[in-house]
């Protein structure tokens, strides 16, 4: 793909569109990012962004703005990054703006309340939907290793209560010793 203007515009208006309506968290920018870099502009393939949404889940910091960057990095380097890092922040920047100046009466204005608790059904419907698209697709690749790994942090977080942390970190090791020895094996054949 060509890297000139167009492009770079592209790549800002759509993270920008992206960041403007991912009210929620993180996990509400999975199924936004899927369709626009995934589904429509077929600028990133569904595997690879599954792996960016796993890294940014163990980065620092707001998911969406490492997402948004890892995303950007990969399709224009550096210079990738920036914008999408700029095209992140600006509407939630706008967005908080505006609200302060107008905390006083979104505070007591029952329709905003209202508004707000309706926004959050449709987050959690969102959230849910990501969490079921992701396990069939792991349960779909026949994988016993995912499978196993997705069932032990299911069971760690839901029934043992271990902190969600400590169960991204380890996976994340384990991942990195499974692609270690996947890539000796490799390398010796």
């Amino acid at each position: 793909m060509k890297r000139d203007f167009r492009f770079y515009a592209k790549l800002f208006y759509s993270t920008f569109s992206v960041s403007a309506f991912t009210f929620g968290g993180g996990y509400v920018i999975i199924p936004l990012m899927k369709k626009k870099f995934v589904e429509e502009l077929h600028w990133i393939e569904e595997e690879e962004m599954l792996d960016i949404v796993a890294i940014s889940q163990m980065l620092p910091g707001p998911m969406v703005v490492d997402a948004s960057v890892l995303v950007g990095y990969r399709l224009a380097g550096v210079f990738g990054a920036v914008i999408t890092l700029l095209s992140t922040l600006l509407p939630p920047f706008v967005i908080i703006s505006i609200v302060t100046l107008f905390y006083q009466a979104f505070k007591a204005n029952p329709v905003v309340s209202a508004v707000l608790r309706g926004m959050q059904a449709g987050i959690a419907a969102v959230i849910a939907d990501v969490v079921i698209s992701g396990g069939a697709k792991i349960v779909k690749s026949k994988d016993v290793l995912s499978i196993s790994i997705m069932t032990a942090s299911f069971c760690a977080v839901y029934f043992l209560k271990i902190n969600v942390v400590f169960v991204i970190l380890a996976c994340g090791a384990l991942g990195g010793i499974v692609t270690y020895f996947k890539n000796r094996r490799r390398a010796g054949t």
